[in-house]
């Protein structure tokens, strides 16, 4: 088929997107609405006494103003806090788990938190009153270093866990580990810091909450990464059952896990619209989004290699102390621990494997799910270690990872502590990579490079990500006769993905029917009994898992109707939508009829009424997307100032639906790993607890000209785990690239004595480093 599966189908949400006439959530207004503006702490830490909204309440168009007090009188609970995967610590006992007020009681913990709310008529009469709000705050002292925060002497942020550690979780063997080390030829340690990100999505939060008093109803507009999780827990931490929310979530502009969370503002909207009796907006600007987003990343970690006289590995030991903000969010617990569990072993034969991770809570935005959530993390770790190894053993970094690698030959691989891969090679899409980049004739780059004032470096990383599983996901078909459409409902939501564009083509290709008679249809909380989400690179396998199954039912209630009208048995009647035809043929004969006069005949039927049909799937694992990053850097000696002159990237995503999408992941993907790699980097004040980085004045971002043109390309080795093969795509770039960039980076520089480098790598950093015989210095 033109536009079947394996095609470079272009978008078809690209037309509507990029003239203008997509619908986020500020877009959405009802009749009669309000203005929501909240106040929010300028103290990191303090004492909350009262909160005096007297003056505010009579000022110009205020409507209300709320504090925790009214939110408490209605029965509202607390933002939901480690809604996912609580661990334990190494003795055994259960972690310590904070709770999160929707606005603050007694205490604020970090500057932003939201202390009251005022309502009014217009969003600039609700600004001027939020100022003259004016609530009592007795400063305390503050702490806000991730490493610091671990010690004895440390302001303590929650008196009742006793210090700021809330957990200190362990996997793995460390007996084992440390008998690595005990018979070790040698040991490769590194010290690395994962910085901390702004997530900086391209549309900013917003939540638009109405209530239906006639049918006691209540309707929640937000941009999310999945309307049926989001109804669960906004639901209830309102206290409401289910089925009296509805969310709904039209186009979103970019989530990257951060919109996946409920925020304070969603429940506050509902509460203020019943109270006024009229629907009420939050739009939050780019600031509230560096002060109120869930940040990303910022763990340190020590992580030691041990290898035998061969290089052979022999045990990995990885400690990390995890910084998770001022309050637990929902998947707090699980990213610095179960999510990479096993990753640390990378694609690599690993007998022994330990990991150790202390979290704790400091004066600073809460920290969740960044693009890779816990994944790129654990990359980076033993990627990181790998190069070094190298590095210091004399040996190439392509060879040291080959006499490692899992041999393609013993897939599938159980082989505890490492990952349980179903199918790849390793050896292969490395063997690509270091082909397409020319990695052979470097040296004479730079050479070339040299004789231009510039460092050259080349760096090498070979990722691997475990992507989500263990859920269920829903669809549904409808087939319209009137018009001549199929109509699409899914439980995912597209962030941006071009989710639109691949179920398109998925149900084209089982159904035969043009893709311009297809519409897709997602973000509303109603239409199905339930979904996953879009979170954790499971989107296409899932979705296409539940569309499989409807389209086989579709099929066969087809083959019945055709059977009846065709006078034929069902067993003679054949559908040849997978051939490009939408239609039920009689084998053997003439007799024929297409989808459309099906789903008419069904329609006609008093017991049918429409042609549709529902599917459900659960039946996927874990896939394992790998591939190898290549990255040549050159260095100005004189200003530290760095181009990255060449990124290749050969990938293994298993089956691939759309190669268009998939390079636009990964370049979207390696462009914000390269990111955090450059210059992303959150910094707060370690006195006052400020953030010093709250805006794109002092948050560096990327730019189209700071990135290279990507050599991307795959080989495609199936996933035994789902129906389709696919092994998911869409934070596998994210996962590669800072490592592949820090180590040209050391490279380039590894002639000045440099063999560490922190990431965010910036000119003042290199210069610094050239010019001070390769010791990092605190900028």
């Amino acid at each position: 088929m033109k536009f079947g599966v394996g095609q470079p189908m272009t978008r078809v949400e690209d037309d509507r997107l990029i003239t203008g006439h997509g619908r986020y959530t500020d877009d959405v207004s009802l009749p009669d609405q309000a203005y929501a503006v909240l106040v929010r702490s300028p103290y990191a830490h303090a004492k909350l006494g009262e909160v005096d909204t007297t003056e505010a309440k009579s000022a110009e168009g205020v409507l209300a103003v709320y504090t925790i007090a009214d939110l408490d009188a209605a029965g509202y609970d607390e933002v939901p806090n480690v809604a996912y995967a609580m661990v334990k610590n190494r003795d055994g006992s259960p972690m310590y788990k904070t709770t999160r007020p929707i606005l603050a009681r007694d205490r604020v913990r970090f500057a932003g938190e939201p202390v009251a709310v005022v309502v009014a008529t217009s969003e600039a009469l609700a600004r001027d009153a939020a100022e003259l709000v004016m609530p009592d705050y007795d400063e305390l002292p503050v702490v806000v270093d991730t490493e610091g925060a671990a010690s004895s002497d440390a302001p303590v942020i929650w008196e009742e866990c006793g210090s700021n550690v809330v957990y200190d979780w362990e996997w793995g063997d460390e007996a084992a580990a440390q008998e690595a080390k005990a018979k070790a030829a040698h040991i490769t340690r590194v010290e690395l810091i994962n910085n901390r990100i702004v997530v900086n999505a391209m549309e900013p939060r917003a939540a638009l909450g109405a209530y239906d008093a006639a049918q006691d109803k209540y309707t929640l507009y937000s941009g999310s990464q999945g309307v049926h999780g989001m109804r669960a827990r906004v639901a209830a931490c309102a206290g409401l059952p289910e089925e009296k929310l509805r969310v709904i979530s039209d186009d979103v502009g970019g989530g990257f896990g951060m919109k996946t969370f409920v925020y304070n503002e969603y429940p506050i909207v509902l509460f203020a619209a019943k109270q006024l009796g009229r629907p009420v907006k939050w739009t939050g600007d780019r600031s509230e989004s560096f002060l109120s987003d869930t940040q990303g990343r910022d763990h340190v970690t020590t992580a030691e290699l041990a290898l035998d006289a061969d290089g052979k590995i022999l045990g990995v030991d990885v400690r990390t102390t995890a910084n998770l903000g001022a309050y637990q969010s929902q998947f707090a617990a699980f990213i610095p621990t179960l999510a990479p569990r096993g990753m640390h072993a990378g694609v690599y034969q690993v007998p022994a494997l330990y990991n150790r991770v202390k979290a704790v809570m400091t004066n600073t935005v809460p920290v969740d799910a960044y693009r890779g959530a816990g994944r790129p993390e654990a990359s980076y770790v033993i990627e990181r270690l790998m190069d070094a190894a190298a590095r210091e053993l004399g040996l190439g970094p392509d060879e040291l990872r080959r006499r490692n690698f899992i041999p393609a030959a013993e897939m599938p691989y159980k082989n505890k502590p490492s990952l349980p891969f179903d199918s790849g090679d390793f050896d292969r899409n490395l063997t690509d990579a270091l082909a397409k980049s020319d990695f052979a004739d470097f040296e004479t780059r730079r050479s070339a490079a040299a004789s231009r004032g510039k460092l050259a470096g080349i760096g090498l990383a070979y990722y691997v990500e475990r992507t989500a599983a263990g859920m269920t996901e829903f669809a549904r078909l409808e087939v319209d006769s009137e018009n001549d459409m199929v109509h699409v409902y899914t439980g995912q939501q597209s962030n941006g993905q071009g989710h639109e564009t691949v179920w398109t083509q998925y149900v084209s290709g089982r159904l035969g029917v043009d893709v311009e008679k297809i519409k897709v249809h997602a973000g509303d909380s109603e239409v199905l009994a339930g979904g996953a989400g879009t979170g954790g690179s499971k989107a296409v396998y899932m979705a296409t898992g539940a569309l499989g199954v409807a389209s086989d039912t579709l099929i066969e209630k087809g083959r019945e109707l055709a059977a009846n009208e065709l006078e034929a048995a069902v067993v003679d009647v054949e559908f040849r939508g997978s051939d490009g035809e939408p239609v039920f043929a009689v084998v053997g004969t003439d007799k024929r009829i297409d989808l459309f006069t099906v789903a008419k005949i069904a329609e006609g039927q008093a017991d049918l009424g429409e042609f549709s049909a529902d599917g459900e799937y659960d039946e996927a694992g874990n896939s394992y997307p790998n591939g190898a990053h290549v990255c040549e850097v050159e260095v100005d000696v004189d200003t530290g100032e760095f181009e990255i002159t060449r990124y290749t990237v050969v990938d293994d995503f298993g089956t691939v639906l759309n190669p268009l999408i998939v390079a636009g992941q990964v370049h979207g993907g390696i462009a914000q790993g390269l990111g955090q790699a450059m210059g992303e980097n959150t910094v707060y004040d370690e006195e006052s607890g400020q953030l010093l980085t709250g805006s794109f004045q002092d948050y560096w971002m990327p730019r189209a000209d700071d990135m290279p043109m990507f050599d991307f390309s795959y080989n495609e080795i199936p996933a035994t785990s789902n129906a389709i093969g696919v092994k998911g795509a869409g934070e596998a770039g994210t996962v590669g690239a800072p490592a592949a960039f820090i180590s040209a980076m050391i490279d380039a520089l590894k002639g000045h004595g440099v063999t560490r480098i922190d990431m965010p790598v910036t000119p003042q950093k290199l210069w610094r480093l050239i010019h001070s015989g390769g010791q990092q210095a605190a900028e």
